[in-house]
């Protein structure tokens, strides 16, 4: 046993390499330009564009707003204003060393959306960023207009050994200060049913603020502090309609458990998309946008204007015309 932990070390001192530079990272080259806001503690990078109803979108463990290159576009198309935001502790948002517990990060997002004067938003959740969602639907429920969590790990997940591993003292910390790239591809090609569309530029964007010096103290703090199984019992509180969208071919957080999901949600449609994996975002962009689209339009017309200015909205739930029921096949 003594042996694994050594061997994930040298391995890890092996794959070091130079990142891209900060003028080469996303949004370089898009119709998008990031900006910093100090929310509360925290610098906060993000992106603001479009007009409409506000979709706040927000990444999972180890990724960052680049997670979303491939949806955001298609939203404000479609009439929507996005922001994304890296989440605290993650791509060029601060690093501190503490801060980083469910509460904590429900706190950052109704902070950021106080800042950007958004008395609420739909919440779009990856990961542990739908963990975040829910946490923020049940702490501030007249804030949130809807949630879509997307491979949402609120009911847990399985962790590769390294994250196991870097909760040990001494040998976590020594493990994570010898970050490389080639873990990085091999975690991200992870989240795909298909590794080989993983291009060497998606390494190198997920890899660049993995390189930074504070991202092993930051990322010792996530994992030490953030509950990946938060939402276990308490998903009743959500009263939020919410469209669940799963990969299939999950190996992080299995199907079964989106569909458990769903089940204890009381508004709530659950779709699934084939021959995609973790990151279903990433990997099959086409099929998620047209759902996300589709329940940006069907769903929220029925849904109160302004959930801030309405005190008793939950109340009148019944009279809102939504899914209620677990929905599959995905429908044309």
């Amino acid at each position: 046993m003594r042996r694994l932990p050594l061997a994930l070390f040298a391995t890890l001192a092996a794959c070091r390499a130079a990142p891209i530079p900060e003028g080469e990272r996303f949004p370089a080259g898009t119709q998008f330009t990031a900006r910093f806001l100090q929310v509360g503690d925290t610098k906060v990078r993000y992106i603001d564009a479009g007009e409409g109803t506000a979709v706040i979108f927000i990444h999972g463990l180890g990724a960052s707003l680049y997670t979303w290159r491939k949806n955001l576009a298609p939203v404000i198309a479609a009439g929507f204003r996005v922001v994304a935001f890296d989440n605290r502790g993650f791509g060029s948002s601060g690093k501190p060393a503490h801060g980083y517990t469910n509460a904590a990060y429900a706190r950052l997002v109704a902070a950021l959306m106080d800042s950007l004067h958004l008395p609420d938003a739909v919440l779009v959740g990856h990961s542990m960023g739908g963990e975040i969602a829910g946490e923020v639907a049940i702490a501030f429920p007249h804030r949130v207009r809807a949630l879509v969590l997307i491979g949402a790990v609120g009911l847990g997940t399985r962790e590769p050994l390294l994250f196991r591993v870097a909760r040990w003292p001494v040998v976590g910390p020594a493990i994570l200060a010898f970050r490389g790239r080639g873990f990085v591809a091999r975690l991200l090609k992870s989240t795909y049913a298909d590794a080989n569309k993983v291009s060497e530029a998606d390494v190198d964007q997920y890899y660049a603020p993995v390189a930074e010096p504070d991202y092993g103290r930051a990322l010792r703090g996530v994992l030490r502090e953030f509950r990946l199984d938060g939402l276990a019992g308490r998903l009743d509180a959500i009263q939020a309609p919410t469209l669940v969208l799963w990969g299939e071919a999950d190996r992080w957080v299995p199907i079964a458990r989106g569909r458990a999901l769903a089940a204890q949600l009381e508004r709530s449609a659950f779709l699934s998309v084939p021959h995609a994996g973790h990151s279903v975002q990433e990997e099959a962009p086409g099929e998620v946008n047209r759902l996300l689209i589709k329940f940006l339009k069907q769903g929220l017309p029925r849904v109160p204007e302004n959930l801030a200015s309405v005190t008793d909205w939950r109340g009148r739930r019944r009279s809102i015309d939504f899914i209620n029921r677990m929905v599959e096949p995905i429908a044309p």
